[in-house]
Parts: C-alpha cells; structure tokens; sequence
C-alpha cells in the first residue's frame, strides 16, 4: 500500500501541531506502508518506500497581503496535484492541502482522507490574519471535509463539530487521537537551555503559537498572582500585531520569561521536565499535543476545560481544570500545585501512564492503517 500524504508543515518546516503530528504519524506508518510527503517548502527526499517533497506558490502573487496570502496556498495546492500521483489513497492535513486532496480525488480518482486538527468556523480570529482570505481557506476546507471518503477527528469533540458544521453522515467521521514518541519526550533533567535564558528557580511553563487560540493573554494576566517565574516558549505569530501586543504586555510583568523562537526538540524536553507546572490557558483546542508532551516529560497540566484537552487530561488525576479565559483560576490551581509538591509529583506521575497507555505513535499509526486498508477494501 502507498499513502500520499498532503500538508503544509513537515521537517524541517513545523511550527504548529499539524506538523508534529504528521512528523510522528509518518515516522511510524514508513515502517508498514509506503509514504510520499506533498509539502510547502523545498525539501527533496528519496528513500525506499519513502519519499518528501517541498513545493513553492507563484511569485506573481503579489497583490493585496492578506488575500494572496491565501491565493498563494491554493497556487502550491494546484502545483503540488500537478505531479503525477500513483498512490493507493490520499490523506490531507489542515485547510492548506484541502484543495489538492480535492483536486487529487477528483483528477486521479483517489480515496481522500482528511484529518482535522481544526476548523476554521471555529477560528474566527483567522479572519485578522487572511483577511477576506478566510472565506477561501473556510470555503475549500469544507469542500474537502465534505467531499472526503473518510475524515478523521483527533477527538471526540472534533467529531462533534464536524458533524455540526458540515454536511457529511456520522459513519465517515473515525476518531484517531495525536500521540507521542515515548522514547524521546521523556523527563530528562538537563539544564543547557535554563542556563542559556537565565532561567533559574521554579517556574510554570507555556509552550505554543503566538495566537488568540492559544490564550497567552489570560497567563499573562495571571502572572502577577502566580508565586514562581513563568517561562513564555512561543514561535509562529498570526500576526505582527498579535505579537507586538503581547511584548506590549509582558513588559509589565516581573516574573516571566520570553523565548520568542522556536527550540530544538530536546530544548522543548528540557524546559517541561524541569517546570513545576505547565499551563495550557487555550480557547479552542481540538486535541492540545502540548499537554502530552508536558505529560511525557512527568510534569502536572493545569489547562482550559475545552474540546479535546478533556480527553487527555483527568481532572484531579493527572491535572486541573480552568474555565477558559479565567487567569483568577489559572493563577490558583497553578499555586496549589507549586506548593504541594507531593500532589505535584502524583499527577506528573500518573500523566505519563497515562500517556504511555493511549498516546503512542506505534497504536495511532496502527489505527491509521486499518482506516486506509478499511477503505480501499470496501
């Protein structure tokens, strides 16, 4: 079996979860199937049963920022169907590939498999970032959500949404969670990167995209009831406005940090093993790879009760749970597991059983396979 994967992250191109999911998910399904990667960027890579290429938009668009920002991704789409494609099935991932995968369908008389890993009329603030681009971007993720053989939720609340704002029937939507690597993310005590920020005594941590979906604000917010350091990793604004806003608003802080780059995986590893607690304030949540990450490394979540976060984390077990947008109730739980350490340690503790239970690759790539063999067998 042959899979052609579509997306717009894939290493060394990943910013956001998309792309670690399909970084992982591929690592694991190369081992059973061939995969191909269709991907923006200029990656070239050859190998059995396993290929990655990048592709680039057309540089004649050049008009208005924000709507060829879109008609830029639809113009790599069109290039990226443009080679032949020989694949038993195709699979896509984010609004970015969903006018291929279509196209694919459509040209080449393939499956298509559509991962959700968000949805767009649940991303209002996308509009700030495209502009009237987003009526194109909400436009050809519904004409690939509902033009699908299957699609794939990485949650039981995805499900829900899905089925709520497309017109598909409930037997095409399967459930298949994120996971994670288990050998990598794993507690490792190191101190490099700490030493390289300055980074000294106990801190909360924050790991994620400088967005509104993510709900820095309300952390920050909360940072001046908070009784440690908190450290800021983020990478991949929506907009310079949106960063520039929250620089704005941390100089008024005293105890946080600021990493405005992205890290290397084993910096990433470093700073959550080494945090006390790791706070995830987001809005809208799908899925939230963060929180298993920080949970591989034994670290306790507080995180927002939304969407697919309350299907990783358990409340009083292996963390807490805040109404979104509330930094009162973030600055408390995050106290109190800075001052009981003990409660601390059993929920860092019982967070990587869990994950080590349900969130690995090996059991995500397995379910993935299944899925494909599903329908091309059907």
């Amino acid at each position: 079996m042959k899979v052609t994967m579509i997306a717009r992250e894939f290493p060394p191109n990943v910013y956001g979860g998309a792309g670690v999911h399909l970084r992982y998910l591929v690592q694991e399904l190369r081992k059973m199937i061939s995969v191909e990667v269709r991907c923006i960027g200029e990656q070239n890579v050859n190998e059995k049963n396993f290929s990655v290429k990048g592709y680039q938009t057309w540089k004649s668009l050049t008009g208005d920022p924000q709507i060829s920002k879109a008609l830029q991704t639809i113009a790599t789409d069109l290039s990226i169907v443009n080679d032949f494609l020989d694949s038993d099935i195709v699979h896509t991932h984010t609004w970015y590939a969903s006018f291929a995968g279509y196209l694919a369908k459509m040209l080449y008389s393939k499956p298509l498999v559509v991962t959700c890993h968000s949805l767009e009329p649940l991303r209002p603030w996308k509009e700030e970032q495209l502009g009237s681009g987003y009526k194109l971007s909400s436009w050809v993720e519904k004409l690939a959500i509902e033009s699908a053989d299957r699609i794939i939720a990485v949650s039981n609340m995805m499900k829900d949404d899905i089925l709520k704002y497309f017109d598909i029937p409930y037997e095409k939507v399967k459930v298949i969670y994120n996971g994670i690597d288990l050998n990598k993310w794993k507690e490792t005590k190191t101190d490099y990167t700490l030493n390289e920020y300055g980074i000294k005594g106990e801190y909360a941590l924050f790991v994620g995209r400088t967005t509104k979906q993510k709900g820095m604000i309300y952390l920050i917010e909360a940072a001046k009831d908070i009784d440690s350091n908190i450290v800021f990793c983020t990478s991949a604004p929506d907009t310079k406005e949106i960063e520039d806003e929250i620089r704005q608003k941390l100089k008024w802080t005293k105890n946080t940090f600021w990493i405005n780059k992205l890290l290397k995986e084993e910096q990433y590893i470093e700073l959550y093993s080494n945090a006390s607690v790791f706070a995830c304030p987001s809005i809208y949540e799908p899925f939230g790879i963060i929180n298993l990450e920080a949970m591989a490394c034994k670290t306790p979540v507080v995180a927002s009760a939304v969407g697919g976060i309350k299907e990783v984390i358990i409340d009083g077990e292996t963390g807490f749970f805040v109404e979104p947008a509330n930094p009162k109730q973030l600055a408390e739980k995050i106290n109190l597991l800075l001052k009981d350490k003990k409660l601390a340690k059993k929920f860092g503790e019982k967070g990587r059983k869990r994950v080590e239970k349900y969130f690995d690759w090996k059991i995500i790539a397995k379910q993935t396979k299944k899925l494909y063999e599903e329908i091309i067998n059907c």
